[in-house]
């Protein structure tokens, strides 16, 4: 029996279907001028004292910037395939340069690769490297460092969080000495984007590898110290070839999880910046003259994904019941404080050019909830939920009201606390059920593919779909927009409907910062602190 024909037999209203006959079409804008557009209308919005600007015309060099992190972990490393903080990568940005960068308007810049040219199928994709750019340990990068560093996350022994982005890779060749020739499997449209990926900085090579425990790079600031867990000192890269930007004569990066204890630290001036503001304060804390709160709007969500491969996890009746057993506005209310929207089970955001907006909505409801359990066999359920603040701000509080609502349907989540320190490497895909956060990605094809596609490193449902990663390589290579927005519509769909990860709302960046550092007109929204960039484009008023 289908939830309709229960609903029938029992008066219950009609679920709408879960595919529509409509499927968005992209008109003729190109993929490039309509994600530039759609980011740059909701990359920034500030909330100032009344009288402050928001920035300066000429932005003035020096000082020591002090940043205070939701996030830090004693396991923290050089290593750039295993990255996966806040902290780690603001402090990888600081040290290092990537092939691209995402600008804060959503637009696509080079940064080592100074230009690129696809073939007519997208499959060739040929690279100009910037000439006179230099290494902290002195070195000029080459060609060389640009192949070594990509190739340290491809084959097959490769464990890196990247390698689902640089395996459709099958060759990389120099042809002269600032040329760079890229073969893929297939044709990809996004692979400039994918270049942008933090954990693809280009390092200095030697024998053809790069050394995963070198803190070397070509970024703004190079490394005075590093205590995994507690904090990062960096000075200035004097040879930086970057004029215009890594404004701060040093960085000082501090591991405060404790939301109180970032708050209190950028109140009382011992540091400059936090990310993660508490939103249970965040009202009182507009109120001081010497800070404001800066709040960006992109595609980060919060979400609880579920072990695929685990009872009772594996039956997707379980995961659509615990889809309709939590009130999503409810949650977007009282734990985001408004900033944010309700999520729908779907990581693609409003702000991204193919987002399925006419999606039927998995709205509470403890009957629909009942339901699916009563599809699984059962007629109640029992089941562990894993929160820690690292996973994100507000998760326990989350844990507790979604585990209030879920009561309804017969469901008993019991809350499980865990310490911060350690959560991303002992709890985060390694329990059933937890609290989980992505600051989303630039296009679809990069988010399905880092954390849905089968068999990724950072597959947190460990999902697996055959209908969902057929779509996902047609995607990839499909150049056509309506048809590539065909597709990713109904992936949407499918994650939504099936997928293995609960996700309850998108949350914006919200940011405190003295009034002593000034910003850009215009702050990134693809990631937090400005695109992971604030140590680059901000500096002191």
């Amino acid at each position: 029996m289908t939830f309709e024909e229960w609903g029938t037999a029992t008066g219950k209203p009609r679920e709408e279907r879960l595919m529509t006959n409509h499927l968005i079409g992209q008109g003729g804008m190109t993929r490039r001028g309509l994600l530039k557009s759609s980011m740059a209308m909701t990359a920034a919005g500030l909330m100032l004292p009344a009288g402050m600007a928001m920035a300066q015309a000429e932005p003035k060099k020096g000082g020591t910037l002090r940043i205070g992190f939701n996030s830090g972990s004693t396991v923290d490393n050089y290593d750039p395939g295993v990255w996966d903080t806040n902290f780690v990568q603001v402090f990888a940005q600081a040290r290092h340069n990537y092939l691209t960068e995402i600008a804060a308007d959503g637009s696509l810049v080079g940064e080592v690769a100074e230009s690129w040219e696809a073939s007519s199928d997208a499959t060739t994709w040929t690279l100009k490297i910037r000439q006179g750019i230099t290494f902290h340990s002195g070195g000029t990068l080459t060609v060389d460092d640009v192949i070594a560093s990509i190739n340290y996350h491809r084959g097959p022994d490769s464990t890196s969080a990247a390698k689902p982005i640089v395996d459709p890779i099958v060759e990389m060749k120099s042809d002269g000495p600032n040329t760079v020739i890229v073969t893929l499997s297939g044709g990809n449209a996004d692979f400039p984007y994918l270049m942008s990926d933090y954990h693809l900085p280009i390092m200095p090579a030697k024998d053809g590898k790069i050394d995963p425990t070198s803190s070397d790079g070509c970024g703004p600031y190079k490394v005075d110290s590093f205590e995994p867990g507690i904090s990062a000192s960096l000075n200035k890269h004097q040879g930086y070839w970057k004029t215009d930007r890594g404004h701060f004569d040093g960085l000082l990066l501090l591991a405060l999880p404790d939301p109180v204890a970032r708050q209190n630290a950028l109140l009382t001036g011992e540091v400059d910046v936090i990310n993660q503001v508490d939103l249970t304060t965040v009202s009182m804390m507009a109120r001081n003259s010497a800070i404001r709160i800066l709040s960006v709007t992109g595609n980060q969500h919060f979400c609880f994904p579920m072990d695929t491969r685990a009872a009772p996890f594996n039956d997707n009746n379980v995961r659509l019941a615990l889809k309709h057993a939590l009130d999503r506005q409810e949650m977007v209310d009282k734990i985001l404080y408004g900033y944010g929207a309700v999520g729908n089970d779907n990581p693609i955001g409003p702000t991204q050019q193919y987002y399925a907006a006419d999606l039927p909505v998995n709205s509470y409801d403890p009957d629909k909830a009942k339901f699916y359990l009563g599809q699984a066999g059962l007629t109640s359920l029992d089941v562990p939920l894993w929160v820690a603040e690292a996973g994100f701000t507000g998760a326990t509080d989350s844990g507790t009201l979604y585990a209030e609502r879920a009561k309804t349907a017969g469901i008993n989540i019991t809350v499980e606390r865990a310490p911060n320190d350690g959560y991303w490497s002992n709890v985060w895909m390694q329990k059933a059920w937890c609290a989980s956060y992505w600051g989303g990605r630039a296009t679809c094809d990069w988010m399905f593919s880092t954390a849905y596609a089968a068999g990724a490193p950072w597959n947190e449902s460990y999902w697996d779909d055959e209908r969902f990663n057929t779509l996902l390589l047609q995607g990839r290579s499909e150049l056509d927009d309506a048809k590539r927005g065909e597709i990713y519509h109904e992936m949407q769909a499918i994650v939504s409907h099936e997928g293995g990860v609960v996700i309850p709302m998108f949350a914006s960046f919200v940011m405190g910062v003295s009034n002593a550092v000034a910003t850009p007109d215009v702050v990134g929204a693809n990631w937090d602190l400005d695109g992971f960039r604030a140590v680059e484009r901000w500096w002191f008023a």
